[in-house]
C-alpha cells in the first residue's frame, strides 16, 4: 500500500517550526508495510488544503493528515474533508462532554470555540485522544482510507499507535520495508559513490541512496518484499562488498551514530575516556555524554581554551606552546597525555585548532585542526584542515577524535565489534 502524509499549518511553512510528526509517520508506516510516496504541507487555507486533499485522493489509497483539528477559524482539516466527501458535519454529545471534562479537570470553564471540535463527518469513526481537546478522524471513502490526527507531536505519536495502526494492519499485504543505514567516516559522497557504484548498480530491486552530513557520508538501503529472508540475504551481500569497497571507512551498518559506537567499545571493553579540548568547546565531552551509562567510560574533560589553562588543566609546557604554537600536533599530544594521567583514564584525547571565522594565518589557515589519542601502548596523532563554517569545522574534529578511538580498538586485538540492534 502507497500513502501521502499531508501536514497542515501555515506555522510549518515559517523557519519557526519543523513538521517532525511526518518522520514519525513514515517510519511507523513503513514498519508496518506502507510506503510513503509523498509528503505535503499546506498553510490554514481552505482551497489549498482541498486541492491537497483532493490530488492525494487521485494518487493513493491512503492519507494521514496532521494538524488543523483545534477550535479557532484558521483550523479547516475536519470541514475540508468533510466538503471533499460530501459528508455533513454532526454534532458528538460524546466528544463534547470528553473536552468539557478536560476544561473542569484544570478548574476551567470550556471556551464555546471549543465546540467545534465535537463536530464529526458524518461516517467517520472517532480516534480517541485522552491526551489532548481534539479527536482523530477515521474515514473509508470510494476504497480510500483517511486517518485525521492532531498536530501536536504528543497527542498524535500515541493516537496513531493506538488507534490508527490497527485499522491499517486489517488493510496491508505482507510486503514490508527492509532497510540498513551504512556510515563511512574520511571519504566524501563522491568518493563513497566512485567505489561502490559497481556494487549496488548490480542489485536494481534495491533503492541506494548516498547522503552527505558533516564528518560522514551515509548509505541507505531500502528494498519493499514480502520474502523476508531473500531481503536479508540480499543485503547482507551488498553490506560485505561494501566493507570490501571502503575498508575500515564504514564505522556502522545499523545506523549508529559515531559516538554510540564508540561508547559501546568503550564499554564492551571496560576502558575509559577523557579530553582536553581547545577549538571544540566540549564538542566532543557533549557527544559522548548524550548517551545513558556514560558514566561509566567518561571520566571527565576541561575546555581549555587560554594557553594558561593549557599549562594549568593538561600540563602542557608552556616552552612548547612558545615554540610550536597552541595549534600544533606537539600540543595536542600533550594535552591527550596530560588529561589521561590526570584523570587515570585509559585513553586521552586533545584537540586544538582553529575553528573560525576568524584567527587564521597563512600557517595555520581556519579549518587546520590537530587531534591527539594517547593510551599507554602509544600515541596517535592526526592533522586535517576541515572546511566549512565554524560549527562544521568543530564537529569534524570531534569526528575525527572520536573515529581515533574506534580505529584503536579495530586494529589493537581488543573487542573491535560493539553489539548492534538486531535487524529485521
Amino acid at each position: 500500500m502507497k500513502a501521502e502524509i499531508i501536514a497542515v499549518g501555515s506555522e510549518l511553512l515559517t523557519p519557526d517550526r519543523l513538521d517532525t510528526n511526518s518522520l514519525f509517520l513514515t517510519e511507523e508506516l513503513n514498519g508496518i508495510g506502507i510506503e510513503v510516496v509523498r509528503k505535503t504541507v499546506v498553510g490554514d487555507n481552505r482551497d489549498l488544503l482541498a486541492e491537497a486533499f483532493r490530488d492525494a485522493l487521485q494518487r493513493v489509497p491512503l492519507i494521514i493528515a496532521s494538524g488543523g483539528l483545534g477550535p479557532t477559524d484558521d483550523d479547516l482539516t475536519r470541514e475540508t474533508v468533510a466538503d471533499l466527501l460530501g459528508r455533513k458535519l454532526r454534532h458528538n454529545e460524546e466528544i463534547l462532554r470528553h473536552i468539557e471534562g478536560r476544561f473542569r479537570s484544570m478548574g476551567r470553564d470550556m471556551p464555546a470555540v471549543n465546540a467545534r471540535q465535537a463536530m464529526v463527518p458524518e461516517g467517520a469513526e472517532i480516534l480517541r485522544n485522552p491526551r489532548g481537546t481534539a479527536p482523530g478522524l477515521w474515514l473509508e471513502d470510494s476504497g480510500h482510507l483517511i486517518a485525521l490526527l492532531p498536530g501536536p507531536p504528543r497527542e498524535l505519536k500515541p493516537l496513531f499507535r493506538e488507534e490508527v495502526v490497527p485499522r491499517l494492519e486489517r488493510h496491508v499485504s505482507g510486503a514490508r520495508l527492509h532497510h540498513r543505514e551504512i556510515r563511512v567516516t574520511g571519504l566524501g559522497e563522491s568518493h563513497v559513490e566512485q567505489r561502490i557504484l559497481p556494487i549496488y548498480s548490480r542489485y536494481p530491486e534495491v533503492q541506494t541512496t548516498i547522503l552527505a552530513a558533516p564528518g560522514e557520508t551515509q548509505i541507505h538501503l531500502r528494498v519493499w518484499t514480502a520474502d523476508g529472508a531473500h531481503a536479508k540475504k540480499t543485503l547482507d551481500d551488498i553490506v560485505q562488498s561494501f566493507h570490501i569497497a571502503l575498508g575500515d571507512r564504514i564505522f556502522s551498518e545499523d545506523g549508529r551514530g559515531l559516538e554510540q559506537v564508540v561508547a559501546d567499545l568503550l564499554a564492551l571493553n571496560q576502558a575509559t575516556i577523557a579530553a582536553a579540548e581547545s577549538c571544540t568547546g566540549g564538542l566532543l565531552a557533549q557527544r559522548l555524554t548524550s548517551i545513558a551509562g556514560s558514566s561509566s567510560y567518561f571520566l571527565g574533560g576541561v575546555v581549555c581554551y587560554s594557553n594558561e589553562l593549557k599549562t594549568a588543566w593538561a600540563d602542557v609546557p608552556p616552552k612548547m606552546i612558545l615554540a610550536r604554537g597552541a595549534v600544533s600536533t606537539e600540543v595536542a599530544v600533550a594535552l591527550a597525555e596530560g588529561i589521561r594521567r590526570r584523570v587515570g583514564a585509559t585513553f586521552g584525547v586533545g584537540i586544538t585548532g582553529v575553528a573560525g571565522p576568524a584567527g587564521g594565518s597563512e600557517e595555520k589557515p581556519v579549518g587546520t585542526v590537530h587531534v591527539a589519542l594517547t593510551h599507554a601502548s602509544g600515541t596517535k596523532e592526526r592533522a586535517m584542515r576541515f572546511p566549512g563554517d565554524r560549527e562544521m569545522i568543530r564537529w569534524q574534529a570531534s569526528q575525527l577524535a572520536l573515529d581515533l578511538v574506534r580505529v584503536h580498538f579495530l586494529y589493537n586485538g581488543q573487542n573491535a565489534a560493539a553489539p548492534s540492534p538486531k535487524r529485521a
